[in-house]
Parts: structure tokens; C-alpha cells; sequence
């Protein structure tokens, strides 16, 4: 019992740190703004909230 628990916890603490880490991004519209509705003509992010993303990125 005590090697299988000792072999499944260090996997188990790397799965759910990779699970963290990929969820750690910053993308436009994040977090209060609710994610992105739709892209202006000219490339800006706009929100779900209705306002227009800070982001240097590129929307197409």
C-alpha cells in the first residue's frame, strides 16, 4: 500500500501542476470581463461586457 501511494502522489502533484500552469495564461477579456464577444474591423477584442480588450494582441 505504501509504495503505490508513494508512486501515484508525485504523479499526482505533477498532473495537477501542469492543470495549473496551462490555466495560468492571460488572454483578452479575462476573469471580470465575462471573455470575448466578437472582433472590431480593426483587430481590437471587444468583451463580453461590452468593452474594448487592452490587448496588444491581434483578434481575427
Amino acid at each position: 500500500m505504501k509504495v503505490r501511494t508513494l508512486f501515484l502522489l508525485p504523479l499526482f502533484l505533477a498532473l495537477f501542476g501542469v492543470s495549473t500552469f496551462s490555466h495560468a495564461a492571460n488572454y483578452p477579456c479575462s476573469k471580470s470581463k465575462g471573455g470575448v464577444s466578437h472582433c472590431t474591423a480593426d483587430g481590437k477584442f471587444v468583451c463580453n461586457d461590452g468593452s474594448i480588450s487592452r490587448s496588444k494582441k491581434v483578434c481575427r
